[in-house]
């Protein structure tokens, strides 16, 4: 057995525990406007970390061959999650979405946790199927079928962010598989049309591809958190404003100390905020990828590689977002955003690769 990938978890515990400093930056003011106590949503946010804490450490401890074993097992659960979160008395609905279990004040949103139920399954299919995966009828397809399925169910919900950042995960993982690069074409134009056409079906959405390409063409209405975005990540220059000295988070930018905390950052924290929060994730990609490549098990390559572009894609897609490169599509800041589900998922996945790396 190697030794515990110490490096990987000093970095994981610091960038979770800077974020709970910057929820508290970001949300101060206005959870005492709305619930006269500045610490609410660090409060939460410190026993989501805990938790995450304890996750880690127990799954690190778990053997991850169990998981090839009970992959099957694991994606069915998942999926009766997906069904029955869609059901009206089940499944609770916040900003618009039906997308959470509700407990208390607290919300598990089961389509973060459905990302790793997936990742270890397509992993294990990689492993099993390595040698028919360029014949896409035979290796690919049956895959496809899976994967679209749990799409089609988080898009009722709907959460397009969430489901975007699976499909994503789970396409880069069939990427470095044995399978022929002219699929990828194939798949890239498919995939071009399939959001197209959940655009015109949802209007809300055409709004906010309007607002990317204009955000003035609307500027209080579908352009109005990019603008705000824009205009915290401006001013902050090399050094930023200084910690606490934001004032967008100062009921400009709805809810900062979520999908746009990274502009919380960029404001008081400026262009050296930048070059921190990027030295924290190409610095975990970095160590994953090196976990990954030291492994022998191919079903381990598959799982620790899958779980790090899962973790890297979200915090790309969601500083893409924030900077005004893509539309907004509701994913968070792995680590750093309040919200109990992200950081659970996020911190349970590096406790799988603690486990893959001293294992393997």
């Amino acid at each position: 057995m190697k030794k515990t990938d110490k490096l990987l978890i000093i970095m994981v515990i610091s960038m979770a525990l800077f974020g709970i400093v910057m929820i508290y930056s970001a949300s101060s003011i206005w959870a005492e406007y709305r619930f006269q106590d500045p610490f609410k949503f660090v409060k939460a946010q410190g026993i989501f970390f805990l938790l995450g804490l304890f996750i880690m450490f127990i799954l690190s401890h778990i053997n991850y061959k169990i998981y090839y074993q009970k992959a099957n097992l694991i994606l069915l659960i998942f999926l009766l999650l997906l069904i029955l979160v869609l059901i009206p008395g089940i499944g609770s609905i916040r900003n618009g979405s039906r997308s959470w279990f509700g407990f208390g004040g607290f919300g598990i949103q089961p389509s973060e946790f459905a990302k790793i139920g997936l990742i270890i399954y397509v992993s294990k299919y990689l492993d099993r199927n390595n040698r028919i995966m360029q014949d896409v009828k035979k290796g690919v397809l049956p895959l496809l079928l899976v994967i679209g399925l749990f799409f089609l169910l988080i898009m009722l919900e709907p959460d397009f962010g969430t489901a975007m950042v699976i499909v994503l995960t789970l396409i880069v993982m069939i990427f470095v598989s044995n399978v022929k690069l002219s699929f990828f074409v194939k798949i890239g134009l498919l995939g071009i049309l399939g959001i197209v056409g959940l655009i015109i079906v949802a209007p809300y959405r055409m709004m906010r591809i309007i607002a990317f390409l204009n955000p003035w063409s609307d500027p209080l209405g579908s352009g109005y958190q990019i603008i705000q975005s824009l205009y915290a990540i401006g001013p902050g220059g090399i050094l930023g404003q200084g910690f606490l000295k934001s004032r967008q988070k100062q009921f400009y930018l709805p809810e900062p100390q979520t999908d746009f905390i990274f502009s919380i950052i960029s404001e008081e924290f400026g262009f050296l905020g930048i070059l921190l929060i990027t030295f924290f994730f190409a610095f975990i990609f970095y160590r994953i990828v090196k976990i990954s490549l030291k492994s022998t098990n191919l079903f381990a390559k598959y799982l620790s590689f899958g779980l790090g572009v899962g973790i890297i894609g979200q915090a790309l897609l969601n500083i893409a977002v924030v900077i005004g490169l893509l539309p907004v599509t509701g994913v968070t800041l792995p680590f750093f955003s309040y919200g109990g589900s992200s950081l659970l998922v996020s911190m349970a996945s590096i406790g799988i690769i603690l486990n893959i790396s001293k294992n393997d």
